[in-house]
């Protein structure tokens, strides 16, 4: 099991980056939660990650913080939830916001991530309860800061920003449609995907 990467921040194509170790660079899929705390390209970066072991992939997922592997782990564990379902869930909402919506037992935001409808809401809510026990006294997370990287052209930026929520379960209109109503010039892809992820939600 590959538990850590530390290396440089070769490539980031929402969801996707690169972290180039010693000349090896290793393909991961992130949550948008982590990729909005990446650093710039070239600066060194640390991901705690999981890997996933298919018969016809070796997939492997990073994360910011421990704490956030382990919310996808927890995520993966539960029946019907793959791992791409448990990145749309905290792309769309930060640990704690998904720790209260259990907590309160409260369906109305997970309905609006795709591929959870209001049954699966419903049964997610109710298996995470008992797991999230533990959680209730955890810290919260540190309040993201986003900056904007310059030199990216405002178009690929968009491209970016479309991709990657598609990659997240939502059609290619809606995607389209969302990160229009957010555009500015100067965006970076991470602060549309943030901005249209709030807009959605």
């Amino acid at each position: 099991m590959i538990g850590r990467l530390r290396g440089t921040l070769a490539e980031k194509h929402p969801p996707h980056v690169i972290v180039d170790i010693n000349g090896l660079g290793y393909e991961l899929e992130v949550p948008m939660t982590t990729l909005y705390r990446l650093p710039a390209l070239g600066e060194p970066l640390t991901l705690h990650t999981h890997l996933v072991v298919r018969e016809d992939a070796h997939l492997l997922y990073g994360f910011f913080e421990k704490r956030e592997r382990e919310l996808f782990r927890e995520l993966i564990r539960l029946n019907g939830v793959g791992p791409k379902l448990a990145l749309a869930l905290m792309s769309g909402l930060e640990v704690d916001e998904l720790v209260r919506c259990v907590q309160a037992q409260d369906t109305s935001v997970l309905v609006k991530i795709p591929g959870v409808g209001k049954k699966t809401a419903e049964r997610l809510l109710v298996e995470l309860k008992g797991r999230f026990k533990a959680w209730e006294t955890v810290p919260g997370m540190t309040a993201l800061v986003v900056e904007p990287h310059a030199g990216s052209a405002v178009s690929s930026a968009e491209n970016d920003a479309v991709s990657a929520l598609i990659s997240l379960g939502y059609k290619p209109q809606e995607a389209s449609r969302a990160v229009s109503a957010i555009k500015e010039e100067g965006l970076s892809s991470e602060d549309m995907i943030r901005r249209a992820l709030k807009g959605m939600l």
